[in-house]
């Protein structure tokens, strides 16, 4: 039986509390709901995503620097996902694909050369086996994150691995800058990419497929130079727009087949945070930035229309009051976008920025935006990059957010439209004393994970559940509270959660008086 221990909130150090989280089996088919006029919670404010981005592409989040020992590597994976539980959150979204090497033993590219420092070198694990794992048995979501087109942060395509496909098919590379890209107005490139994304699906527990803003290249080194393909693949539009249909085919064909193969599988991306300016296009953001229609040709306002993704996370990366990009109008104007949709609206932050400037010295900017989001039924969260800024809590902002927003953990919003279904209520709670904790355990129902809400005094055996009352999220059966007040009497209620966020009404509660030192 897996026991999961929470930690005493309070105790919190610079990022970091002591949450110790397993992952657990014993669930059993249970007998008759135990409290069948008690409804099931609904969907609510205090349902929220909050995630971290632990980017791997130049070793910017993990591991530190290439070469480590495996060892050495887990264990600095394993102190990032303790910031996230430290910090209340829910989900991490890990590069897993970031320049077309792998994270994983891939039949169709090389090891990660972040990995090993040597493209093609085997690290001695399953690497990305381990990450889902970990991240699973603390209860946080999993997102594999790939760069579906970056090739090489080098430019010498000699330098890549012998196995490595853009190795194989030079013809099938740009040269852009000093970087590699593969070309995506190419058949067999978007099929590549393709075949690399579904691979993962079918081998592996994730939770979720993700992209960022990476599809053509920002232009920062002039025009892309696929003249040619655009001469055989191209005839009757411009290049802007056969740009933007290449683009727009893949996450459509991608959406589906994710889809096909794992219903309960979500498909988001993270694109940048200006669609169009309204200067070019009325139903754009009144804003003066570059343009992702435009400049990148990635249509995001169209992939949110037509409902290809399940989830969109714009890259809102500017303060409140920028002149050029005001946080406070994005944020109005991409709730706008998926309002009447079932796409879930969630904030790329920009924690790296903290300390940059005048305005971002500030350790309320952050937490100044999420109470902003609150003005937007729409928003459901927001993940922020990435992990590294958020564990070394630069003037404190990690710390503030925590305490002005995330005091407490919160289960993700539903994914509606995917099949999801709430578990049958757990059964058989029970409290009892260990030492100073109290130590919970019930019968199991199935579920992907177990909500357990903690009410002070003695509550009705039967009773809903309140989300202010969350203590805690686990996979397993059993968990340890030791935060519960010496002498005080608490009552405990448990409900079962899917792959998809829908939570059950919660079973029979339990009431303990936690003992004294």
């Amino acid at each position: 039986m897996a026991v999961t221990s929470v930690a005493a909130l309070a105790a919190m150090t610079s990022c970091g509390v002591d949450v110790e989280a397993r992952g657990g089996q014993g669930d059993r088919p249970g007998p008759v709901a135990e409290c069948p006029a008690v409804r099931a919670p609904g969907d609510s404010p205090a349902r929220q995503v909050r995630g971290m981005w632990i980017a791997t592409v130049a070793n910017v989040d993990w591991p530190s620097r290439a070469g480590l020992a495996a060892d050495a590597q887990k264990a600095e994976y394993l102190r990032l996902l303790d910031v996230a539980t430290a910090l209340n959150l829910n989900a991490v979204f890990v590069q897993i694909r970031p320049t077309a090497d792998a994270f994983y033993r891939s039949p169709y590219e090389p090891w990660s050369q972040w990995l090993s420092g040597t493209q093609g070198k085997d690290p001695g694990y399953d690497v990305l086996k381990f990450l889902v794992a970990e991240a699973h048995a603390r209860d946080l979501e999993f997102h594999a994150w790939f760069n579906p087109y970056r090739v090489s942060k080098q430019a010498d395509v000699k330098k890549l691995a012998p196995t490595n496909p853009a190795r194989l098919h030079p013809d099938w590379v740009v040269r852009y800058g000093k970087e590699l890209w593969y070309d995506p107005g190419l058949p067999q490139v978007r099929d590549l990419a393709g075949k690399v994304v579904m691979d993962v699906v079918s081998r592996y527990d994730i939770d979720g497929v993700h992209f960022d803003d990476y599809f053509y290249p920002y232009p920062e080194h002039g025009d892309f130079q696929d003249a040619a393909t655009f001469k055989k693949y191209g005839a009757g539009t411009s290049k802007a727009a056969w740009r933007r249909q290449n683009v727009d085919t893949f996450v459509e064909s991608l959406a589906r087949q994710v889809h096909q193969a794992k219903s309960w599988l979500q498909f988001g991306i993270s694109p940048f945070g200006v669609w169009r300016n309204k200067t070019s296009d009325g139903n754009g953001s009144a804003t003066r930035a570059l343009q992702s229609y435009d400049d990148i040709y990635a249509d995001t306002r169209t992939w949110v229309r037509q409902g290809w993704l399940d989830y969109v996370t714009p890259q809102l990366y500017w303060p409140i009051g920028d002149g050029r990009a005001d946080y406070k109008t994005l944020v109005g104007w991409w709730s706008r976008q998926v309002s009447g949709t079932a796409v879930r609206l969630t904030i790329g932050q920009a924690a790296y920025r903290v300390g940059e400037d005048a305005t971002w010295r500030r350790p309320t900017e952050l937490s100044r935006h999420l109470t902003m989001n609150a003005r937007h039924p729409q928003v459901r969260g927001d993940v922020f990059f990435s992990a590294q800024s958020l564990a070394s809590d630069k003037a404190g902002f990690a710390a503030r957010l925590r305490k002005d927003h995330y005091s407490r953990p919160a289960i993700i919003p539903p994914v509606r439209g995917r099949g999801g279904k709430a578990p049958a209520p757990v059964t058989d709670l029970k409290a009892s004393g260990q030492g100073r904790s109290v130590r919970l355990q019930w019968r199991g129902s199935g579920a992907t994970s177990y909500a357990i809400y903690r009410v002070d005094g003695r509550g009705a055996p039967c009773a809903p559940v309140d989300p202010g009352r969350l203590l805690a999220t686990v996979r397993g059966t059993a968990l340890v509270d030791p935060t519960a007040k010496p002498g005080v009497s608490h009552t405990y209620y448990v409900t079962a959660l899917d792959r998809l966020h829908f939570e059950s009404a919660p079973g029979r509660g339990s009431t303990i008086t936690a003992q004294r030192g």
